[in-house]
């Protein structure tokens, strides 16, 4: 009797560690070719960021161009998708991106007439609102035995741009099959391990929160500068003390502290706001900007973001 009391005990305890795992909130993923990929085939294009120019990939022309990114994409994609991993479909997202950049084009700063400066990427970034930028570059050698393939596979967090996971390997030559089908079987031996490695880091996330950065400043026309004192304490210890009661656990990092600059790194962020949608480095940014705009402060503050994983509050205006 004890014995089939123990091994009763022993199915709820294994039925409820299974249930928990298969209810685990999974990543978003989106699949891209990598920059050197894109390099070595010229789909790339020169960005202007702000008087610097950037050669960065050509996304739009690397789907209406090439013959074999969308096959490839999708045999990766459904190896993914098996494991429970939730993709954006890039070429849509693309083309809603497309559509709107005339909209874009129109927008001007009501104060200076500046437009809007963003890279292809941080569009892509900010449209889709993946968890994680899975890249692929891939190279077809030719051996006595037949055809085979060499794959990198690398995941970075799509917040801080930091990578997550890789793999690597060779698949086994073959002269029948498809580039798709050889990637898929190269990618299938090692695919398990990676997959590993992304639930690992969003796991993290879960209970550690998403990693952003903050930057806040102040106009040089300000009548006020971070040190000022209001209440008795300085701005830049409202705003510290505003982040100790916000970020998940108080975790982030003071990198810089000056009269005219605060740069939080490294903060600890929750995934989902309280109605459970997710949070970005813009809408944790909202709650600082509302917390400085109520009394006894009542600041003008400019809300600005770089991708989704950086914030940027100018003091004074907007």
């Amino acid at each position: 009797m004890k014995k089939i009391q123990l091994l009763m005990m022993a199915i709820i305890i294994f039925g409820s560690t299974s249930m928990l795992f298969g209810q685990a909130k999974r990543p978003t993923l989106m699949i891209l070719p990598s920059d050197n990929w894109c390099e070595q085939r010229y789909f790339m294009t020169v960005f202007d960021n702000q008087g610097t120019k950037q050669k960065v990939p050509n996304y739009k022309q690397v789907f209406q161009e090439d013959t074999e990114i969308g096959q490839v994409i999708s045999k990766i994609g459904s190896l993914m998708i098996d494991r429970g991993f939730p993709l954006k479909d890039v070429e849509q997202e693309l083309k809603a991106i497309e559509a709107r950049n005339s909209e874009d084009n129109m927008t001007v700063s009501a104060s200076s007439g500046s437009s809007i400066s963003e890279s292809p990427l941080d569009k892509l970034k900010n449209k889709a609102k993946a968890d994680i930028l899975i890249q692929i570059w891939w190279k077809v050698n030719k051996t006595d035995q037949g055809k085979s393939v060499s794959f990198i596979l690398e995941a970075f967090d799509a917040y801080t741009s930091k990578r997550i996971a890789s793999s690597t390997g060779n698949g086994a030559p073959n002269n029948t099959d498809i580039l798709p089908i050889l990637l898929q079987n190269a990618i299938l031996a090692h695919i398990d391990e990676f997959t590993d490695q992304l639930q690992s880091h969003f796991e993290d996330m879960a209970k550690n929160g998403r990693e952003v950065i903050l930057t806040v400043k102040k106009w040089n026309n300000w009548n006020k500068n971070l040190e000022t004192e209001i209440n008795g304490d300085e701005i830049t210890e409202h705003i510290n003390k505003w982040m100790q009661q916000n970020t998940v656990n108080g975790k982030f990092n003071m990198s810089d502290a000056t009269e005219n600059i605060i740069r939080f790194e490294q903060v600890r962020i929750p995934l989902f706001d309280t109605n459970n949608n997710g949070l970005d480095a813009r809408q944790f940014a909202k709650g600082l900007q509302k917390f400085l705009k109520d009394a006894p402060f009542g600041f003008e503050v400019k809300l600005m973001t770089r991708g989704l994983g950086e914030a940027i509050l100018v003091l004074g205006e907007k």
